[in-house]
């Protein structure tokens, strides 16, 4: 295998802009000796996704991925994956930085072999992170760029939030919605501290200071959360760019009376009807059903149902952004 052929190579000649290639068949190469599993259930979902330049900025620095394997084992073990990155450093490169972290960490998701899912997420994180920097550190016109990462991985009945950063994920269920990641950023580490009020930080200078971010220093942090996976429960993974300017009932409003794509396109217009002062991205996923899996006590009971276990078929791959 030539150096131009690995996965995640950085080509850095000149003239030519930092892209990660990326190839789906490396994202399953740590499981070709591990022992089949089918899952219990499958999680059913629609989803919806919408990223947008905003009415100020120039180049749009945010990007969303999703990866919704097929095989039988990953569905058991991985789940189903959808991220959302807000980049940062300027010239272009918080672009570079959210696209190099996003195929990154997906790809090291799926690779890891390990049976527990924070473990694999957290390693993954590890090695965007590490990615990152490293290509800052080696490149100077990328010195110090950066990005966010908000992550949801629904695997069988439970749901994972990794979270780097002050991008979000909320939880619409049952009439509600909860913010299930907190923000990495000085003024909300300051109100949970009692420091700041949340209409103080809301107005604060340094309200874009983020704590934590991938890239940017040798080592991270991810913080996990772990929820139930409910028929009807909606997730909105989303950027700053929206909550800057959308509150949470606003958002519970909009996500939880429409379908997810017609949810992710109105929550980006209001923001931008409000001046989108950033880039704004929303990644809408909807849970429809749990279906039975062949390693659960019934049998897929329709042809949908089947085919969301079938074996033997690559996965979902779909990412959009700057």
């Amino acid at each position: 295998m030539t150096e131009d052929n690995v996965p995640g190579h950085v080509d850095t000649t000149e003239d030519q802009e930092i892209t990660a290639r990326f190839s789906r068949d490396e994202l399953v190469r740590g499981w070709a000796e591990r022992e089949a599993r089918a899952p219990r259930v499958v999680p059913s979902v629609r989803i919806g996704a919408k990223t947008d330049l905003g009415r100020v900025r120039e180049n749009n620095e945010d990007k969303f991925e999703f990866y919704e394997p097929y095989d039988p084992s990953l569905l058991a073990t991985r789940g189903n994956l959808y991220v959302v990155a807000d980049g940062m450093g300027g010239a272009a490169a918080g672009q570079i930085a959210s696209e190099l972290a996003l195929k990154n960490f997906i790809a090291a998701y799926y690779d890891n072999a390990t049976d527990d899912v924070p473990v694999a997420l957290r390693k993954a994180i590890a090695s965007a992170n590490d990615y990152v920097f490293n290509v800052a550190r080696m490149i100077h016109e990328r010195s110090g760029m950066g990005t966010t990462i908000t992550a949801l991985a629904l695997v069988e009945d439970r749901a994972y939030v990794a979270q780097v950063g002050d991008s979000r994920a909320y939880l619409v269920r049952e009439g509600q919605i909860r913010q299930v990641s907190q923000d990495h950023s000085w003024v909300a580490e300051q109100v949970r501290m009692g420091g700041l009020t949340a209409e103080e930080a809301e107005s604060s200078p340094y309200r874009n200071i983020i704590t934590r971010a991938i890239g940017t220093q040798e080592a991270v942090e991810p913080d996990i959360y772990t929820e139930d996976v409910r028929v009807g429960d909606t997730w909105v993974l989303c950027t700053d760019g929206l909550t800057g300017h959308v509150e949470d009932a606003e958002i519970l409003r909009i996500a939880d009376g429409q379908a997810p794509s017609e949810a992710a396109r109105q929550l980006v217009e209001l923001a931008n009807g409000r001046g989108g002062r950033d880039n704004i991205t929303v990644l809408v996923v909807s849970v429809c059903g749990l279906v039975p899996g062949e390693g659960g006590a019934e049998p897929a009971n329709d042809a949908e149902d089947a085919r969301a276990t079938a074996p033997n078929r690559r996965g979902i791959w779909r990412g959009l952004g700057g």
